[in-house]
């Protein structure tokens, strides 16, 4: 009996263990710092961030591609950095632009979108959103020509994990669009995102970005649809583009988020790339006071173990670019290094790692600069009143003066700047050649939209990389091709695509960029 009542005693005090274990079980194992969802404006800046990629090796189509097509970048080396320098297809960074983008990029700001659009309190983060999806799906469409667009990202939204391609000139209509309504749409008098990365919160220069946006985007269909491209290049005007350099759409980074290109070429790429001859040369010929700010030559030096401060210089008189057309043995040949009066490809000039591409130099998305060069072009064609001239000028010398946000080393003096402008008035005989190359300058290392500007206008005048292992049936590369991933998971969609806009290759031309 005893024995019983002590086998009773045990159950009961084990069923209150029990019980009392129960009691608050799911507040104890709820993790409350954890969080199941983020806010849409941190999500937002998120996809703002990655749009400079996530390191180092996510610039390689920029450096290896982009950089070396409009030859102001170049590097003699094959293997992984095989691409312009050798008019070949390097499959491992081709594919760079979309895996960031569409990965990182267009995951999270389809996300924003999709939870802001009926969000009566977020009216302007969802038109934000809008007008950064559109600014990313254009480096998409314009790097690889038709693309997911529609069916795009929503993998987690829809379940759609096959999404179908678009035609661009589909997804170019949408496009301008998207950024006409979404620009209109901002309204200052609604709540604000003070978090917002990019612009704080300032709904007037998400407008500006907005309509200076729509004015690229329409200039892109020059060739193609100049009826499209006047319309949307009017409604820009009237909307209001960028005015000054405050305006410009910038990536700061600091010593803990680095410059991803600046990063690279920093570390294991330093004594790999060079500035190209074409781009040094036009610097040099015409006095240009940017070269100073950009070019560092480390002369007379050997080897990678040379390039030391001591030999550093950045004067312009002494800068040499690396001429297109050579591979590593062949630009170390004595006959060439004397006809450029260098010791060692070692010895030509580089991207200044102090200046341009230091560890927290900013990265430019859209500029003031640049869209007063686009509106130059658009006065040339009568799309738009003002003098072609003055808007030149004020191009210019805005990427000039954009040179100070760099580094106070970069700075360009006013008086140089002033002297630049007097010697380089804007002569209508040759004013597209003239706005586009200037364009050319005030892009650069904006590696997406150094390539569409001179797909889509056909300046600056460059020769053919005359590196005899072409792959290219054309003078120069006209897109990427899609990566082979596609054709694994998303092959009938492929295959569409290519019977629509031509081969899977480096030499097919997108629907504006044509002849």
């Amino acid at each position: 009996m005893k024995t019983k009542l002590i086998y009773l005693l045990g159950l009961l005090t084990t069923l209150g263990l029990l019980s009392g274990c129960d009691d608050k079980f799911d507040e104890i194992n709820t993790n409350k710092v954890d969080p199941t969802t983020l806010a849409p404006s941190f999500v937002m800046n998120k996809a703002i961030i990655d749009a400079t990629y996530l390191d180092g090796f996510g610039t390689l189509e920029m450096l290896c591609y982009e950089f070396g097509i409009v030859q102001q970048i170049i590097t003699p080396y094959g293997s992984s950095l095989a691409g312009a320098n050798y008019n070949q297809n390097n499959v491992s960074n081709t594919p760079l632009v979309w895996q960031n983008f569409y990965r990182n990029v267009l995951k999270q700001i389809v996300d924003v979108v999709e939870r802001t659009k009926d969000d009566a309190n977020r009216t302007n983060l969802y038109h934000s959103a809008r007008i950064w999806k559109a600014y990313s799906f254009m480096i998409l469409t314009d790097t690889y020509g038709d693309i997911p667009y529609t069916e795009a990202a929503k993998g987690y939204i829809s379940e759609i994990t096959s999404p179908k391609y678009d035609a661009q000139e589909v997804i170019y209509k949408d496009l301008l669009k998207e950024l006409d309504e979404a620009s209109a749409g901002l309204d200052a008098t609604r709540a604000v995102e003070s978090t917002d990365i990019l612009y704080g919160g300032n709904v007037a220069k998400w407008k500006k970005l907005g309509y200076s946006l729509m004015l690229r985007a329409a200039m892109r269909l020059t060739k193609v649809d100049p009826t499209t491209a006047k319309t949307y290049v009017t409604k820009a005007v009237a909307g209001g583009v960028m005015q000054s350099n405050d305006d410009n759409s910038v990536m700061r980074h600091s010593a803990l988020y680095n410059n991803w290109i600046g990063n690279h070429l920093q570390a294991r790429e330093k004594t790999n790339f060079y500035l190209a001859a074409p781009f040094v040369n036009y610097l040099k010929t015409n006095n240009d006071p940017r070269l100073g700010s950009i070019a560092v030559r480390y002369v007379g030096a050997k080897g990678g173990p040379e390039q030391v401060a001591s030999r550093a210089s950045t004067d312009p008189k002494v800068q040499v670019g690396m001429p297109m057309g050579y591979d590593n043995v062949t630009v170390s040949t004595p006959a060439v290094l004397a006809q450029y009066g260098v010791a060692s490809l070692w010895d030509f000039t580089q991207v200044n790692l102090n200046t341009v591409l230091k560890l927290d130099a900013p990265e430019f998305h859209v500029t003031y600069s640049q869209t007063q060069l686009l509106l130059a072009e658009a006065a040339v064609r009568g799309w738009v009143t003002g003098n072609a001239a003055d808007y030149f000028a004020k191009g210019i010398r805005a990427n000039m003066e954009q040179m100070a946000a760099y580094d106070v080393s970069a700075a360009i003096k006013e008086d140089a700047i002033q002297a630049y402008l007097a010697a380089h008035p804007l002569d209508m005989t040759k004013a597209l050649d003239q706005i586009n190359t200037q364009y050319w300058v005030a892009s650069f290392l904006n590696g997406p939209e150094l390539f569409a500007n001179f797909r889509r206008s056909g300046f600056p005048t460059l020769a053919k990389n005359p590196y005899p292992a072409s792959e290219i049936t054309e003078d120069f590369i006209r897109r990427m091709p899609y990566p082979d991933s596609e054709t694994i998971v998303n092959l009938q969609n492929v295959n569409a695509a290519i019977a629509r806009q031509g081969p899977n290759t480096l030499s097919t031309r997108v629907w504006w960029d044509k002849k």
